[in-house]
């Protein structure tokens, strides 16, 4: 038992580049940390920590370290997992992440009722739009829009979506509109974080580079901008479909519009036998299909 202590805490450390931030997730003391880590340095002969005022970093040593202790760690709990799954009933804790905007408006409401429905249950829920690796960070469960990227995660498809290009009616009677692809280079659009826009043409999907004096990496304000007549945006059906039924924004090139992406449920391999992970795809299937 001597040699695992201070490794919850060392990768703690490494994870949160803080002793008062590991401090906080082991809500224990930064003495007790430091205490622990120092005391594992000692035992291991080597520095495993750059120190300053600002920051801490690894070092050679610590990473090397931290690499086989963090996969440990997942693999103790796994273990945990296995034996609280073997009842089939879900409890526990359920880790999961999902897009800001999808998560906030349309996974959260449904993750709340699930844990409604299942009181064992512990939820901790991650709204970012960066790919977390599931993996190494012990995710349960992510939630996907669009195209997959190719890795060795299971999975589900549990929706689909409907990409738009919508301006204002205003600003179609100031520009008019486009009927071809190319006469996008006339028109400003408003794009966020990307500035390619995606088309089917002749049977091929075709990347269209737009141009415009508008970014901003927030769909709603890509929505916002282009309901006051600043441009076109291609956004998926959540941000614009009920102002399109409202006459508040108008779709046009819908002859080249891409088959509906898919809303993906992806897992870790090891995850699919979990009776959270499993009840809750089946719950979102249900719910989204």
């Amino acid at each position: 038992m001597e040699r695992w202590q201070g490794v919850t805490e060392f990768v703690a450390v490494a994870d949160a580049n803080s002793f008062t931030g590991a401090a906080k997730q082991l809500d224990v003391s930064v003495a007790h940390v430091s205490r622990k880590v120092n005391a594992l340095e000692q035992r291991l002969g080597a520095k495993l920590f750059y120190r300053s005022t600002r920051k801490v970093t690894l070092t050679e040593s610590g990473n090397l370290y931290y690499q086989h202790c963090r996969q440990l760690l997942v693999g103790l709990e796994e273990a945990d997992r296995a034996v609280a799954d073997l009842n089939g009933d879900p409890r526990g804790l359920l880790k999961m992440t999902a897009p800001v905007f999808y998560g906030e408006h349309f996974v959260a409401p449904l993750v709340n009722q699930f844990l409604c429905d299942h009181p064992e249950l512990r939820l901790e829920f991650i709204l970012t739009n960066e790919k977390l690796d599931l993996i190494s960070h012990g995710y349960d469960l992510a939630i996907r829009l669009g195209k997959l990227e190719d890795s060795s995660l299971i999975a589900r498809k549990i929706g689909r979506r409907t990409q738009y290009v919508c301006g204002s009616p205003a600003y179609f009677r100031r520009y008019g509109q486009p009927h071809t692809l190319g006469e996008l280079s006339q028109h400003q659009c408003l794009h966020g974080s990307v500035d390619v826009w995606r088309f089917l043409e002749n049977g091929q999907e075709k990347y269209f580079r737009v141009h415009g004096q508008w970014r901003c990496n927030s769909g709603l304000a890509l929505k916002d901008a282009s309901l006051r007549g600043l441009g076109l945006v291609q956004l998926p059906d959540y941000y614009v479909e009920k102002h399109l039924k409202r006459g508040e924004l108008v779709s046009v090139l819908d002859q080249y519009r891409l088959p509906d992406d898919g809303i993906w449920a992806v897992y870790p391999q090891n995850r699919h036998l979990s009776p959270k992970v499993r009840l809750l795809v089946e719950y979102f299937k249900h719910h989204f299909g």
